[in-house]
């Protein structure tokens, strides 16, 4: 047999024998094929929608930032030069606009100094503050926050 003969049988072997184990493949743990997608989950609206008008949302531990209780979709992107959260809640507004005011700890910065205006480290709210949205939880959850179990012990105690 000629070089070329040996080659071409070469290769046919070896692809058979990878459709062979490729059948004894393992499952994945979804049952779903690899390149099939996860569709994107549906939107969610959000639990408030014009800002003022909602209570503000309970928090479940004493270090958590507070959540958004409002709409926040039609707000403009927070930059450097501009946070419209600013409006309502900064210093200058918060009293008139009837707003929780932005925490102590958005003006200082890594060395600790308090400045007049907001640090560039706590500039952009909503990597820390998120909306609520009314949706189920995507995994069980059995957390309980310390401010839960702090009231559950004061309770206790009485």
């Amino acid at each position: 047999m000629n070089r070329l003969h040996k080659l071409t049988l070469a290769i046919l072997a070896a692809s058979f024998a990878c459709l062979a184990q490729a059948a004894d493949a393992p499952k994945t743990m979804r049952g779903a094929d690899i390149p099939a997608g996860d569709p994107a989950p549906e939107m969610k609206a959000y639990a408030g929608k014009k800002p003022g008008l909602q209570q503000p949302i309970a928090r479940t531990y004493k270090e958590q930032p507070p959540v958004i209780p409002h709409a926040v979709d039609n707000f403009d992107e927070i930059t450097l030069e501009e946070n419209q959260c600013l409006t309502c809640h900064g210093p200058e507004k918060y009293k008139e606009k009837k707003a929780p005011k932005i925490g102590e700890s958005h003006f200082i910065d890594r060395e600790g100094k308090q400045h007049a205006e907001v640090t560039h480290l706590r500039h952009n709210c909503v990597q820390c503050h998120v909306p609520q949205v009314d949706a189920p939880p995507l995994v069980e959850n059995t957390f309980v926050g310390n401010i839960a179990a702090s009231k559950d012990a004061k309770a206790k105690k009485k």
